[in-house]
Formats: C-alpha cells, sequence, structure tokens
C-alpha cells in the first residue's frame, strides 16, 4: 500500500513538475521576445538618426560651396560636379540605411505575429474547454445580412458581436452600423448558439442544421 502511494504521489510531483517546467520556458520565450523587439526599435531608432545625420551633413557640405563659391566667384562648371559627388554619395548611403530599416521592421513584424499567433492560440483552448469559439465571418452578397444594421442579427445571449473590419477600418459594433457585402464580422460565443449567426451573415446553411432536416 505504501508502495503504490509513493507511486501516486511520485506521478503527481512529476506532472507538477513538467507543468512548471513549460510555464517558465514560456515565460522565458515570451520575455526573450520582448528584449528582441525592444532592441530591434532601438537599433531602427539609431538608423533613423544615421538618417538625420546624413541629411545634416549634405545641407552642410553644399552650405560650405555656395558660400566658398560666392567668396571667390569661381566657375560654377567647377563646383557642381563636387555638390554632384556629394549627393550622390549621401544617396548611397541612405539607400544602405533604407534597406536595413526595411530588414529590422520585417523583423520586429514577425515577432509580433508570433506573439499574436501564441495570444491566439491559448485564447482557442480557452475557449474551447467553455464550449466556445471564435468565428470569423465574411458578408456574401446574398447574405440577409446585407443593408441590414446590428439590431437585426439573430438575437442570443451567449453570442457576441466582437468587431466588424470594413476594408482598412475596425469598426466597434454600434446601432448605427449597416452590414454590408465583404464585410468581415468576428463573433465569439458558445458553439451550439452560432449557427443562426453563420446563416445570417454568410447565406450558407451549417452543416448541422442541414443534415438535421429530413430529406
Amino acid at each position: 500500500m505504501s508502495f503504490e502511494l509513493f507511486g501516486r504521489v511520485h506521478k503527481e510531483l512529476s506532472i507538477t513538475g513538467n507543468g512548471l517546467y513549460e510555464i517558465v520556458l514560456a515565460i522565458a520565450e515570451r520575455v526573450n521576445r520582448k528584449t528582441q523587439i525592444i532592441r530591434l526599435h532601438w537599433h531602427a531608432a539609431s538608423l533613423l538618426q544615421r538618417l538625420d545625420e546624413l541629411m545634416s551633413d549634405v545641407g552642410r557640405q553644399w552650405a560650405e560651396h555656395v558660400g566658398r563659391r560666392s567668396l571667390i566667384q569661381s566657375d560654377p562648371s567647377n563646383t557642381l560636379p563636387t555638390l554632384d559627388a556629394t549627393l550622390a554619395h549621401a544617396a548611397m548611403q541612405a539607400q544602405g540605411v533604407k534597406e536595413s530599416l526595411m530588414h529590422v521592421d520585417a523583423k520586429i513584424r514577425e515577432l509580433k505575429l508570433e506573439a499574436l499567433h501564441e495570444d491566439s492560440l491559448r485564447l482557442q483552448q480557452d475557449l474551447s474547454l467553455r464550449s466556445a469559439r471564435m468565428e470569423r465571418l465574411t458578408v456574401t452578397q446574398q447574405a440577409a445580412a446585407v443593408g441590414q444594421s446590428i439590431d437585426a442579427m439573430p438575437h442570443s445571449s451567449s453570442v457576441h458581436l466582437a468587431s466588424v473590419l470594413r476594408g482598412p477600418f475596425l469598426l466597434a459594433p454600434s446601432h448605427g452600423l449597416v452590414f454590408r457585402p465583404d464585410d468581415i464580422v468576428v463573433l465569439l460565443g458558445v458553439e451550439s448558439e452560432l449557427d443562426p449567426f453563420i446563416s445570417w451573415f454568410t447565406s450558407h446553411r451549417p452543416a448541422q442544421q442541414s443534415r438535421s432536416k429530413p430529406s
């Protein structure tokens, strides 16, 4: 009996230890990602400062050449090649800095997308444990929702309209909002209550409902 109890305790401790290890590992990955993002932002700021310095240096050199030419009244044809060379060199350096900025921006976006993906997976797991889910729907041309306001939506205390995406805009749900074709709606609610909303926004009959009807 004591060996059985010892085995159970050992198993529970092992499970708890594995859980703690996964939590610590997840926290470490999140902290590492945020640290990388901060470093990339700092690098981007230094690159922007470098661009400002390049522009300032070009302006200073132009001012010096123009001032020197006005003092000695030299032939402009002797000054223009120097100014052209200065501009060409500055443009080449600025292009290199811009390419570095684009690379840094891409890395920042990549890290932020990883963080969003991780948060999205956790949210989906939390919803799944509660028999709920998040649904992303595109309003079709033939949908009953077209030309209708939020007040005309199917009613359910377990389903909520989180947001409406229209082109580049994020629209907050309001009573004056009228749905249009190609609007993207984000719903959050209990799975068993979502079918009427799917039909209303997409004009597609859920598979479960079509199967439940007699032929």
